[in-house]
């Protein structure tokens, strides 16, 4: 990196930036908790601070962000958006259904995603972690020809999406829980006094399954009913589980397709530059269907899945889902910042990048909102 152009940091911990400015420490941790949400928070504000300083474009989305939370009329329109998704009639689901295939194209069209490069002779092979209604993977399906697929998805039961995939297509649909998968991510033996003792799942891989494409876009959904102890957790919970096992079962140089929210939150931002480390990533927001919202996805190729890198991730991952369901809140605040890097850290040495990856994703949203109906 050229150091005229890059952030710098000092001996006192202050992010010197192109500009001249520099953002201290003191500004950062004004106003902040202190413990592990004062780490995030610091964290959070570090980046945006160097994204509003490096990007005319994160700012102008900023601006419109800004005048939209002011505006009571934008609360409402994603109220009712929230309304549909959870009270989903066969209509709605079918259009969701057929959105995410829109989407799925729109990836496609853009990266190549669904193109399964096979070195064998054996059939491409597809894991989908959270698949209903299903548009995502029906469109990965078509694009491979003879491909087969197994796909988990919450029970409708459950609050999960009901099943639209075609019949026709090779799909080992499994009705489950991911993050209940104790056995797969390294848990074997369960407390009979843990709240959800009776709900975790045996094994659902084998040591010699593998696939070539991986498909992450599951969400927490405020329909699923689950223990008390897991509301503040569950979005870590879910995110982990996909991701661990996601890239424990990729082959060598597969691709995995991951959404994404709150580009310019740590958690996401650290998220990108470790598949940075072991994978040739290229970030997206489709224009097809949420371009409002700050959602998007996260295309890497050619992964690495057997380096030192993506194996420490997968390690740290797997701990994560442990302690956040077996340990306090406490513990679970700690584990997420315990050998993690700093604000500081990832942007002396991954800022430019992310200036440019975030560019067109930034690009779109603001693009939208400008033309909301409660921005009028």
């Amino acid at each position: 990196m050229n150091e005229s152009t890059s952030t710098q940091m000092q001996a006192n911990g202050s992010i010197y930036l192109p500009s001249g400015r520099s953002i201290s420490p003191q500004i950062l941790k004004s106003d902040i908790d202190s413990g592990a949400d004062r780490r995030q928070e610091y964290g959070n504000r570090a980046i945006v601070l160097y994204l509003l300083e490096n990007s005319v474009e994160f700012r102008e989305l900023s601006d419109l962000r800004k005048k939209g939370w002011e505006n009571p009329a934008g609360d409402k329109f994603f109220k009712n958006q929230r309304r549909n998704a959870d009270n989903a009639t066969q209509r709605t689901a079918i259009y969701f259904h057929r959105l995410m295939k829109k989407i799925g194209e729109e990836l496609h069209q853009s990266t190549d995603v669904f193109a399964i490069q096979r070195l064998n002779p054996e059939p491409p092979a597809i894991l989908d972690m959270c698949m209903a209604p299903g548009g995502f993977l029906e469109t990965a399906l078509r694009k491979n020809p003879g491909s087969h697929a197994l796909a988990f998805s919450l029970p409708v039961v459950n609050g999960g999406h009901k099943s639209l995939l075609p019949r026709e297509l090779d799909v080992d649909q499994r009705f489950l829980d991911v993050t209940m998968l104790a056995a797969d991510m390294g848990v074997n033996e369960i407390d009979n006094n843990h709240p959800d003792a009776e709900h975790f799942l045996p094994r659902q891989f084998t040591s010699y399954q593998h696939f070539d494409l991986v498909i992450c876009d599951g969400q927490v959904l405020r329909t699923h009913d689950r223990a008390a102890y897991r509301e503040r957790r569950e979005a870590k919970r879910l995110i982990v589980t996909q991701l661990a096992l996601g890239l424990q079962q990729l082959r060598p140089g597969g691709t995995m397709v991951i959404l994404l929210h709150k580009f310019e939150a740590w958690d996401t931002v650290n998220l990108i530059w470790t598949f940075w480390k072991f994978s040739s990533v290229r970030l997206l927001k489709p224009k097809a269907g949420h371009t409002k919202r700050s959602s998007f996805y996260m295309v890497a190729k050619d992964i690495q899945s057997r380096c030192l890198e993506a194996i420490q991730a997968i390690s740290r991952w797997k701990e994560i889902w442990r302690v956040s369901t077996f340990s306090s809140d406490k513990e679970f605040q700690e584990m997420l910042w315990n050998g993690e890097p700093q604000a500081e850290d990832i942007l002396n040495n991954f800022g430019r990048e992310l200036v440019t990856l975030g560019g067109k994703i930034w690009k779109v949203q603001a693009e939208a909102l400008a033309k909301a109906p409660f921005m009028k």
